[in-house]
């Protein structure tokens, strides 16, 4: 019976260092001088991390401070995606970022298509959130990770739970 090897392309954001982020990046807003006596806060709400700040210059600062914090912890900008700037109580301006996790669903069609397209011997399945891509030989499998690192979907992905069975 041939073999059968397997892995998962998932993307998912690791919620501990997100906070870890969050928590210095109000520190460092807390401590710096351009923002004495302003009400710039970071909150995670959820999947959601909630941004406010005094007016829209100060939360463009709000927003590049934790985008240092995240990338010094290793949590991709890819898995941000960024609402509207919208007014909030007591004149301030909030922004709702919100953190994907899971592949959505027209992305990993996407996926599974640029799959099939590139003509290798796999299979490759939408499972939920993730798409499992399972073929006999790994080296194919190794070819089509490579391929998929290479081409921009607009996600983060992570490969996991690569099988040899």
């Amino acid at each position: 019976m041939a073999k059968d090897n397997s892995f998962d392309i998932v993307s998912q954001v690791d919620l501990a260092e997100v906070t870890n982020a969050i928590n210095q990046a109000m520190k460092e807003i807390g401590q710096r001088f351009d923002f004495k006596g302003s009400q710039s806060q970071i909150e995670l709400e959820g999947r959601d991390i909630v941004l406010v700040s005094d007016d829209e210059y100060k939360l463009k600062s709000v927003v590049d401070i934790l985008e240092s914090k995240l990338i010094k912890r290793n949590v991709p900008l890819k898995a941000l995606s960024y609402g509207k700037i919208e007014p909030a109580a007591g004149g301030t301006v909030r922004q709702r970022v919100t953190l994907q996790q899971g592949i959505p669903t027209e992305k990993a069609r996407e996926i599974v298509k640029f799959i099939k397209d590139t003509k290798a011997k796999v299979q490759a399945a939408i499972n939920g959130d993730m798409v499992r891509v399972s073929g006999k030989d790994r080296d194919v499998l190794q070819e089509v990770i490579a391929r998929l690192r290479a081409h921009d979907f607009g996600i983060d992905m992570q490969f996991t739970n690569y099988r040899s069975n």
